[in-house]
């Protein structure tokens, strides 16, 4: 109750200086007051067409987000159990960490065009986050914690299931709210570079080119809710499934 108070408190001081500022601007095109905001986001949300595009970003960002889970914990497991496999991925997984993200934008954009574009690019920025937690994440577990899982059952299944991945549940949990964030935002930018119809990223670039930036500010307050929401329902997620795993390893217990 007290941090949802103090988190509350947080965003109330940051409403306070949005006041003030647009107050003492008093120019609506160079910083919009919270009202204009306000009736530019309802605007939002009850058309049809920033209502499909606010859909097709989401499906864009799960869509990313479900093949980059999928293939950084499967390698990430493999690299953490296997050196040879960690020697041999690293570097690649190295490489994409460090490329400068316009660089790989602008790549992508040539070579697939502006509808995979996206994709692509929320995907090669989420998994190398994905595969690095779980990897460092096996790779440091205490010895003694997976020999005694080994002498009850020596399957790599059941090892992968009811030892490595609950014992690194918190890694995996911290990791999936950075991919949320940092993936809507790489993919709303995408979006913006590509031009992607149907996307919030387009929308935005709309609302800059007609000095919207009531609609601006209210597209990216609409992120920001959604990244908190994503994160809401990741951190419950994982909380009911820490909870189904431990349940079904003290049963095999």
């Amino acid at each position: 109750m007290k941090k949802n108070l103090w988190s509350l408190g947080s965003v109330f001081i940051l409403f306070i200086i949005w006041i003030i500022a647009s107050s003492l601007i008093s120019n609506e095109i160079v910083m919009p007051s919270p009202l204009s905001t306000l009736k530019a986001f309802f605007s939002i949300m009850t058309e049809g067409k920033h209502l499909e595009a606010i859909f097709l970003t989401l499906f864009r960002l799960l869509v990313a987000l479900f093949f980059a889970t999928l293939l950084g914990v499967t390698l990430g497991v493999f690299s953490g159990l296997n050196t040879s496999i960690r020697y041999v991925l690293r570097p690649i997984v190295t490489f994409l960490r460090t490329i400068p993200v316009i660089s790989i934008v602008v790549i992508l954009l040539i070579v697939f065009g502006f509808t995979i574009t996206p994709y692509l690019i929320t995907f090669l920025m989420i998994f190398p986050l994905i595969f690095q937690a779980i990897s460092d994440g096996i790779e440091n577990l205490e010895q003694e914690l997976i020999d005694v899982f080994k002498l009850e059952d020596d399957s790599l299944l059941d090892g992968v299931r009811y030892c490595y991945l609950p014992l690194i549940g918190p890694q995996i949990k911290t990791v999936l709210l950075q991919s949320a964030g940092l993936g809507i935002k790489v993919l709303v930018m995408a979006e913006y570079l590509s031009q992607t119809r149907n996307s919030i990223g387009n929308s935005l670039y709309l609302a800059k080119v007609n000095l919207d930036y009531a609609s601006v500010f209210a597209w990216t307050l609409l992120l920001i809710i959604i990244v908190v929401i994503l994160e809401q329902f990741i951190r419950r997620f994982s909380y009911t499934k820490s909870a189904i795993t431990s349940k079904k390893l003290y049963s095999k217990e």
